[in-house]
């Protein structure tokens, strides 16, 4: 085993219908950072800076396990991205004002998180946690 990762970055490609809608949200309303702009006459690229990216794995039942727990019934598809936020109740209603549906307010969860979930633009579906682990 080597000191380097055989995987040096995770990029999520999202295709849109509406491109600057979905930069303005991503960018603007959650605060993602302008990382490039590949844009080119052939069409057009924005990178957004989104932390530190992970791979989870999970199975049917647990996915149905998470989607009863955040949102009370299954809803979510193949792909689901998470997002760790600060404070998962005030970025839900900034995303929500800023052009997000709201399928669930934050709940806290079984494994110690405060999670909601949205329909953001674009077609992605959304989970936002802030990890408590305060024992409250």
């Amino acid at each position: 085993m080597t000191d380097t990762p055989p995987v040096r970055e995770l990029r999520l490609v999202v295709t849109v219908p509406d491109h600057d809608e979905a930069v303005r949200f991503y960018r603007d309303v959650l605060g993602l950072p302008e990382l490039a702009d590949f844009s080119s006459p052939d069409g057009r690229v924005i990178l957004l800076g989104a932390g530190r990216a992970t791979i989870e794995i999970v199975d049917q039942d647990q996915a149905e396990f998470i989607d009863r727990v955040e949102v009370g019934r299954r809803v979510a598809g193949q792909i689901r991205v998470a997002l760790e936020v600060d404070d998962s109740a005030a970025t839900t209603r900034r995303l929500a004002d800023g052009g997000a549906t709201v399928l669930a307010e934050p709940t806290r969860t079984p494994w110690d998180s405060l999670n909601s979930r949205l329909d953001a633009p674009g077609g992605l579906q959304l989970t936002l946690f802030t990890e408590l682990g305060d024992g409250s």
